[in-house]
Order: C-alpha cells, then structure tokens, then sequence
C-alpha cells in the first residue's frame, strides 16, 4: 500500500472500520514521533445521537421544488459510525397511495384500521390542503367510512369557513350533527339546498340559530322535503332560534315525521295559546318548562378522523382575518380620532355567542308514549333506546290509525303546494 517506510510514517493518519469500529492503521508509529502533549482523540464530525435523512428531489415535480423522501434512514449511532435502515413495503405502499390518493377510485371494502393509517399518513402529507385535489380525496374516504371521516360538524360562529371552504363541508357524508349557529346564511344560501340532499339524508340534529332566516328561508328549506320527500328523514331536532321566522313556517315542519324537539326562542314568535294550539295540532309537541339538553352546544362537537382537519381550516381562517399591518396612514388617523382602540378591541374579541339563559326561550318537545317511556319524563326528549325501524313502524301505524279515521281530512292536506311553492321546485 506505501511505497517505502518512510512514506508511510509521513502519510497522514489513515482510518479504516472494523466491526463497526475505526481504527487508525499508522497509529503506532505516529505516536512514537508526535509529543504526548499534542496527542489527542480525533475529531468527531458528527454528535452523539446523530441522524440524517436522505432526500432527492422529483425531476416530474422539480418546477414547484417538491421534495420526496426517500425510504431509506440513515443514523449515526454512538459508536461513531453511520447506520441505515429501510422501511417496510408497507410504510412503502402507504406513503405512495398518501400521496396520490385522489386518483383512487373508490376504498370500499378496504379494512377500517388500514383506511384510518392511510387517513393519518395524507393528513401528515397534507394533502387534504391541496387546493386542487384536498376536496376529491375527503370524498374518497367520505363516500367509504362515512360517519368515521366526521359524524359531527360544529361550525357555530364560523361562517368563513362555510363561506371558503364550502366545497369540502359538502363531502362529508353520513353526519348526523351540524351546528351552523350564527354563521350568518340567510335565505338564499348555497348550503341550504345541500341540507335536503342525500349525502344528509342521516342527519338527526340541525342548529340554524340566528342566520337572518326567514319565512322565506324556511320555505325554500324544507320545498323538497314537502314536495319531494327528499332529505332530513331522520331529523330529530331542529333549532331556529333568533331568526325572524313568524307562526306561518310551523305547517312547514310537519314534514319531518321523527322531528321530537323544536327552539323558537328569541324570534318573532310569542308564547301564547295559539302557539300552543298550532304546535300541539300540526306536529303534536307541547311546551317544555326546562330547558331540553339536547339544545346545549356541548352536545355537538366535531368528531371523527377529519377533526384536526377542521382546526386547520379554523386556524387558517383566523389568520386571515387578522388585521393588515401596512395601513400606517390610516393607523395614525385612527389613533388621532381616537377609534383604534376600540377597533382593536372589536378584531379581538370572541364572537358573539348569545346566552339563552337571559333570553326568551321557547322549546317544545314531543311527548314519548306511555309504552316506549324510559323514566325521561315530559321536560327531555326521549333517548336514542329504540332503532329507527322500531320508530318508523309505530309511526306508519300512526298514520295509518288516524288515515281510517279521518280520511277526507288527509286528502285535503296532502297537496297543499302553493304557487310560491313550484315557483321554488323549478329554481332546483
């Protein structure tokens, strides 16, 4: 290897591994020459507890200056020396599908614990945040698991993300709750129409307090369920409060046949003995004393594999709706006037939640009958014990008692579709 002895002795050290440990080769005669003063360890490149990983960039996705991970880690251990290690063919396979999965046709029939890992990876790829394919790969998993991907949707005082992110709020399917209080819709909102689709057809609890609804609004929501009877079948409660809804929408309601639980509170409704006539004539409920539980906003939380998801788009939202800090002029006119204070003030504080425990509330419930009561008692609405075939039969067979008692009378009321009505059914 060295020409002469000499050579060897001038040659600088030369480190060679064995057994996972280096070794100087001209160790010995270079400490004969060297003073034991000037003998040292040699220097360490790396720390202890050292790792790298190694990254090449995608020539196909070079222009946007993407980078994928290679699948293989490499590790400086203790000993000084450079380990690597290759993930499984699995963790292989998942990343690949993670990162193309709106290309997939459909995961039907694919294992429920493999799809929640797949979920978890796309989530860590972000890829539910590409403004081009997040929304078609939410609708992959969505029209797979369902209620998995998200069985609650709570967006109470959030109306920027309806607005912005409306697209990807109508691929959840199979929900059961949605809490949109207080994000300002009003009548001739997009989401309305998607609340009588199919993809809510599971929908049991549905919070519209305070829109700016009114009789128009709710006319133009529930057209397709009287005329076509499509959408909100399984609707159990319904929450109108703060809106300017009169006694005139109430007929409206009865065509949701398992509505147990009405909030009128705060609108231009009043508790009198007509109310209580209306509400007990057309949809048997009566007035509840207490307040029903099932109104209280912690019984509605966004859960289910998209909830991170939702906090993204939250977070992201409220960073946007941050005040601008290059509008110095008018900062300065602002603080000369003497307003930025309370402008500042306003941009901060929380937005407004009305306490219902200071307002006029008016709830009514749907009383159970005496052979399906399970000790709830005439101030709550009955629980979830019996399965909805259960219901539906007792239904049907109340509609079929007071059918043969009284049947000129359902005639009357079965075509009850005015001008204003088809007017509504042709806009769709």
């Amino acid at each position: 290897m060295f020409s002469s002895e000499q050579t060897q002795d001038d040659c600088e050290p030369v480190y060679i591994r064995e057994k996972g440990i280096l070794r100087c080769v001209n160790e010995a005669k270079r400490e004969e020459q060297v003073p034991s003063y000037e003998r040292a360890k040699p220097p360490r490149l790396f720390g202890r507890a050292f790792s790298v990983e190694l990254c090449i960039e995608n020539r196909a996705q070079a222009s946007t200056h993407t980078k994928r991970k290679e699948h293989f880690v490499f590790t400086y251990n203790e000993n000084g020396s450079l380990r690597y290690s290759a993930k499984s063919l699995f963790d292989m396979s998942l990343l690949f599908i993670a990162n193309n999965v709106q290309y997939v046709d459909s995961l039907i029939g694919f294992p429920e614990q493999m799809a929640e890992r797949l979920f978890r990876a796309a989530e860590a790829k972000q890829t539910f945040s590409d403004p081009v394919h997040g929304s078609r790969a939410l609708q992959v998993f969505s029209e797979a698991y369902g209620d998995l991907v998200l069985k609650s949707l709570c967006l109470r005082n959030r109306h920027l993300i309806v607005s912005e992110k409306l697209e990807e709020v109508k691929v959840f399917h199979s929900l059961q709750c949605l809490d949109l209080f207080g994000c300002k819709l009003g009548d001739n909102h997009e989401i309305l129409q998607h609340l009588t689709s199919e993809a809510l057809s599971s929908l049991v609890q549905l919070y519209l307090g305070d829109n700016h609804l009114s009789n128009r609004g709710l006319q133009k929501l529930t057209a397709p369920v009287r005329v076509m009877k499509r959408g909100l079948g399984s609707l159990q409660l319904l929450d109108l409060s703060w809106n300017a809804v009169s006694e005139q929408t109430i007929g409206y309601l009865s065509c949701f046949p398992n509505l147990r639980g009405l909030d009128i509170s705060e609108t231009n409704m009043e508790l009198t003995a007509s109310l209580h006539q209306i509400l007990r004539n057309k949809l048997g409920f009566v007035y509840s004393e207490a307040p029903l539980q099932g109104f209280c906003h912690s019984h509605c939380k966004t859960e289910g594999w998209a909830e991170q998801i939702v906090n993204q788009w939250e977070i992201h939202m409220l960073e946007l709706s941050k005040p601008k800090k290059d509008v110095q002029p008018r900062t300065e006119a602002l603080r000369f006037y003497g307003r930025h204070r309370f402008i500042q003030e306003t941009l901060k504080a929380p937005p407004q939640v009305f306490d219902k425990s200071y307002s006029k509330r008016i709830q009514f419930h749907k009383p159970a009958p005496n052979n399906q009561t399970q000790s709830t008692g005439n101030k709550s609405i009955p629980t979830k014990a019996r399965s909805q075939s259960k219901r539906k039969r007792t239904l049907d067979s109340l509609l079929e008692g007071s059918s043969d008692s009284s049947p000129p009378e359902k005639r009357v009321s079965s075509p009850s579709l005015t001008v204003e009505d088809w007017d509504l059914l042709n806009s769709y």
